[in-house]
């Protein structure tokens, strides 16, 4: 089964209960007890991350997930589709962990939760056993940025940096880490920006999107590092990105938790 990287709800829906294809549901579990998609299965973000001191949203470790993944009945060739209440960010987390663990067969749901019960799209309370499946981790470097090589590549005119926090965190005038402010030279771009607020969080149309993109400077033959706090709102700037032909994508595991924690790493305020 061949699924674009965003996938639309009228497309999943026809396929629900196909062989091969796994929605994972990343939203809240109140909500996923009254109302989901026909045989979604559940993940609490929180199995999804790791955290380490004062930094969090690091990638687990292989061992951690393989199983979480083999629990939720993921193979590999099984086609996972990812959603959310939120908007995408922490659906968009797992299909780029996916993605960390070697299994690209991971698509994101455009407009989520949001879009399948406002639209009328079939939902449930119920839920079933779940069959596990053998789950092989297969380590993928390239969808990674660590702190260390953003900070060695600090003055590389060939890396960009997209900061997907609001533009108070990128200011500087609200903090969550030791210090405030965002990577020098990184360019502020919200993660809520992609979403059309009126059709349901569905992705604004792709024309607008490249358009803006590239009016803020950003270049689809650069490699770009996206981050936030931790790595869970960026994740859906990383798939919008990846979805509209940059190839050379990455996300920093930790972010701003990690960076601005560090006071020998340099920030800039405005």
């Amino acid at each position: 089964m061949t699924l674009p990287l965003i996938v639309d709800p009228e497309v999943i829906m026809p396929r629900l209960g196909d062989d091969g294809l796994v929605v994972v549901d990343v939203g809240k579990q109140a909500l996923f007890s009254q109302a989901h998609i026909p045989g979604a299965r559940f993940l609490d973000y929180g199995h999804l991350v790791a955290n380490s001191g004062r930094t969090h949203g690091l990638l687990p470790d292989r061992r951690h997930l393989e199983a979480l993944f083999s629990s939720l009945g993921i193979g590999t060739e099984t086609r996972v589709v990812a959603c959310d209440d939120e908007g995408g960010g922490k659906a968009a987390r797992l299909v780029w962990t996916l993605h960390c663990a070697g299994h690209d067969k991971a698509s994101l749901l455009n407009g989520g939760l949001h879009a399948w019960l406002n639209e009328g799209f079939p939902h449930t309370p119920a839920t079933g056993a779940v069959e596990p499946a053998r789950f092989e981790y297969r380590e993928n470097p390239d969808p990674v940025i660590s702190g260390e090589e953003i900070l060695h590549r600090i003055d590389d005119a060939r890396l960009q940096l997209l900061d997907a926090r609001s533009l108070a965190e990128y200011n500087g005038e609200q903090r969550f880490s030791m210090r405030a402010g965002h990577i020098p030279g990184a360019i502020h771009y919200e993660w809520t920006r992609p979403l059309d607020m009126q059709r349901n969080l569905r992705l604004r149309d792709e024309e607008t999107l490249q358009h803006e993109l590239s009016d803020l400077g950003f270049d689809r033959e650069k490699e770009i590092g996206c981050y936030c706090q931790t790595h869970h709102r960026s994740s859906l700037p990383w798939v919008v990105l990846k979805h509209l032909g940059y190839t050379q994508v990455k996300g920093y595991p930790g972010s701003w938790s990690d960076w601005g924690n560090r006071s020998n790493y340099p920030a800039e305020t405005i």
